[in-house]
């Protein structure tokens, strides 16, 4: 039996295989249990070593170092976190929306926040908060496939994630940025007013001209509870808008929360920072707090 040694992609993880994108084709992958020694879960988009052997089959036998990695969504070495909010149908949330950026900040990864169904309502003063906030925004309706240009022309070439609460469209948009994937497309369910999840796992899924596209389960605001901790001390340089003001408050050890002197709260105060994202950061800087507290005990 000959076997031989290559580096590729992980492009899905489901019921205890892999399929790894490699440079003579897609191998469906048992992981080594050396690994789930060490602790290591590989997950989509992870940089692996495989043995290819003489049946086609794989053995993961690595997992390269990651750049970054998320638990919802489970992907690694992600360059781009797209998104998807729908303005309506359901309503969008600011401290969901605050939270998930908190999360792609602290991680190295550049958001994308993209406002869908505009069709339905105006995204306006949305795109105006988040501009304010310093990042990129795009508005976009699925139902007009020509909206979604300027978003493939970002995503091209890069590693990106698409992530938001169940039913605001995530797999209709996917779908017009690459019509080859048909994913299934959920409702909004009426009686919780919250989609359906249809996306079980995360995928990536190679793009002509380069890249690739990752859907990925949704989730509800309970569930966006459980995103990746950030320490409290950590919290104030994951709003962007925050870091200017960060060395001119009066005390080095300022929350940004109630004491005087603090430059954050001024900015808050003169309209520069948005109320709702220094109530977004209050909320997640007080559970950072007890969990801090907890994990001390």
């Amino acid at each position: 039996m000959t076997e031989r040694s290559e580096n590729g992609l992980i492009l899905q993880g489901i019921g205890g295989f892999y399929y790894v994108e490699a440079a003579e084709g897609v191998y469906e992958c048992r992981a080594r249990g050396s690994l789930r020694k060490l602790g290591v879960t590989p997950m989509a988009g992870d940089r692996v070593r495989i043995t290819v052997q003489d049946d086609g089959k794989g053995v993961l036998e690595e997992v390269l170092p990651r750049k970054n990695s998320l638990i919802r969504p489970p992907v690694a070495n992600v360059d781009v976190l797209v998104m998807i909010i729908s303005v309506t149908d359901p309503e969008p949330s600011l401290p969901v929306i605050d939270r998930m950026l908190a999360v792609a900040e602290h991680k190295g990864i550049e958001p994308l926040l993209v406002f869908n169904k505009t069709d339905l309502r105006s995204s306006e003063a949305l795109e105006a908060l988040y501009r304010r906030a310093g990042f990129y925004v795009l508005s976009v309706r699925a139902i007009e496939p020509q909206t979604l240009e300027p978003l493939k022309a970002l995503l091209r070439g890069k590693i990106c994630a698409f992530a938001g609460n169940s039913g605001v469209g995530k797999s209709s948009v996917i779908n017009v940025l690459d019509p080859t994937l048909c994913l299934e497309v959920g409702e909004t369910s009426k009686k919780l007013g919250r989609g359906r999840h249809t996306t079980r796992s995360a995928c990536l899924y190679p793009q002509e001209g380069g890249g690739y596209l990752a859907d990925t389960p949704g989730f509800s605001s309970l569930d966006a509870q459980r995103l990746e901790h950030i320490d409290k001390d950590e919290l104030a340089e994951c709003f962007r808008e925050f870091v200017p003001f960060l060395g001119d408050c009066r005390f080095t050890s300022c929350s940004h929360t109630v004491e005087k002197g603090c430059a954050v709260r001024a900015a808050v105060e003169d309209g520069t920072i948005a109320v709702s994202r220094h109530e977004s950061y209050m909320a997640l800087y007080a559970e950072a707090k007890e969990w801090k507290e907890w994990e001390n005990r």
